[in-house]
């Protein structure tokens, strides 16, 4: 698990190894683990359409990416591919603002898994409220890896490192 809190939990995972897309727009996980996963990402110019609000489109790539590496850890390390992404998008977060994904599963099974994702806006006041800005329910389909990959073997290692199992 990653706690980015907890001076005791190791540092944040290098995010270009763990997911090219995120890191390419800031987002950093927080929590990573079978049950569970978080991140933080600060909308800036980057996420924003040209109205200066977060893209819904960065808003399905987060929810997608997060369920896919919960999936995979939830897997035992198979690789994953969505199926099906429903977002629905009910707040906008501005530019400067910093929202937070969380990942849960609904149902994980032998191939299929079926993960919630709920994209909130964090208040940046003490009270620290966060505003739910977007849910998205992704389904995702588990397979076997292919025997001997060692760039898959190289990711689980990778994504162990930072993970609570």
């Amino acid at each position: 698990m990653i706690k980015a809190e907890d001076s005791s939990s190791p540092p944040p995972p290098p995010m270009a190894s763990i997911d090219r897309s995120l890191h390419a727009l800031g987002f950093q996980y927080t929590l990573i683990s079978p049950g569970k996963l978080t991140g933080r990402l600060k909308v800036t110019e980057t996420c924003c359409q040209p109205f200066d609000v977060l893209n819904g489109g960065v808003s399905a790539l987060v929810a997608e990416s997060v369920a896919s590496l919960g999936a995979y850890v939830a897997s035992g390390f198979r690789r994953v591919a969505g199926v099906q992404l429903c977002t629905n998008h009910v707040k906008a977060a501005l530019l400067g603002e910093e929202v937070e994904a969380e990942a849960k599963p609904i149902q994980v099974g032998g191939a299929i898994q079926v993960w919630e994702v709920q994209i909130r806006k964090i208040d940046p006041s003490p009270s620290g409220s966060k505003a739910l800005l977007s849910t998205s329910k992704v389904t995702l389909f588990c397979y076997r890896q292919a025997p001997h990959a060692t760039k898959d073997k190289d990711y689980a290692e990778t994504i162990k490192k930072y993970a609570r199992l």
